[in-house]
């Protein structure tokens, strides 16, 4: 075979062979990933968090009602797509917009609305970071980071399913790292679908009796509101309770027993 021939399939080309991207080829494939930052570093400056927070919705919630018993479709579908894009551009409002679909559209319709566009929006951001850096990132990495990637993609559906259903990582955190590790696209979906819809479920819960918890504060709180030296603040994190937390945590494990017995099997059948 001449030096200029292509190589056999499963031939490794030596690094002297293959050349060097452009500067232009390496602008243009992280465009995407670029975009969403830019994007990103805008919302932020813009206070997206605040203006689509839980305080700044309890404040408008009557009017933001007539609208949706006015116009349900499209109240929903903006909804919708507002979802998507603060997940992809990870901004952390994801709770409050949870428990906001909860209380308009209901646990069940607001759950799965909010389940939806979280998992497509962090597929989206997932998509984006593996096409623009995921793959520079592994080609530049040493042995020991492959072999860790390698283990994480062999059981990638379950390890993924447990950063989602466990909240020990941040979202966007989640979103990024399985891109950046080579995770299948088709199990880094499934297993994002999965591991949200428990806590998507409970919070569209908690969303839908916001009024009784609202009125509640308020009443705790009706001498200082009364002389206007406060006002009704709810963050969403303070619901996230001890007894959630550790519920998540057993679903987390759970979700791991797979993993653990197929090492166990594979360990068992060397010994042997």
């Amino acid at each position: 075979m001449s030096a200029t021939s292509h190589p056999l399939p499963g031939e490794v080309r030596n690094s002297a062979d293959v050349a060097a991207p452009s500067p232009w080829r390496r602008v243009r494939r992280a465009w995407p990933i670029l975009a969403i930052a830019v994007a990103g570093a805008a919302a932020w400056s813009f206070d997206l968090h605040h203006l689509l927070g839980l305080d700044a919705f309890i404040a408008n919630r009557a009017v933001v009602v007539d609208f949706v018993a006015a116009h349900y479709v499209a109240a929903l579908a903006t909804l919708f797509a507002v979802y998507v894009v603060v997940v992809a551009l990870s901004v952390p409002c994801g709770l409050a917009l949870t428990m906001a679909s909860g209380f308009l559209f209901g646990p069940v319709v607001g759950g799965l609305a909010s389940a939806l566009a979280a998992t497509l929006g962090a597929t989206a951001i997932f998509l984006a970071a593996r096409s623009s850096i995921g793959e520079g990132l592994r080609a530049r990495a040493g042995p020991r980071i492959e072999k860790i990637a390698c283990g994480f993609c062999r059981d990638a559906f379950h390890y993924v399913l447990f950063l989602r259903l466990v909240p020990i990582a941040p979202f966007w955190l989640v979103n990024l790292a399985p891109a950046i590790l080579g995770v299948p696209t088709r199990a880094y979906v499934l297993a994002t679908a999965l591991g949200i819809l428990p806590a998507t479920f409970v919070f569209a819960a908690l969303g839908s009796g916001l009024d009784s918890v609202v009125a509640a504060q308020e009443a705790a709180n009706a001498a200082c509101l009364a002389a206007g030296t406060c006002t009704v603040s709810l963050h969403p994190k303070a619901l996230v309770t001890p007894d959630l937390v550790a519920a998540l945590a057993a679903l987390g494990v759970l979700s791991l027993v797979p993993v653990v017995f197929r090492r166990w099997r594979a360990r068992r059948g060397r010994c042997g």
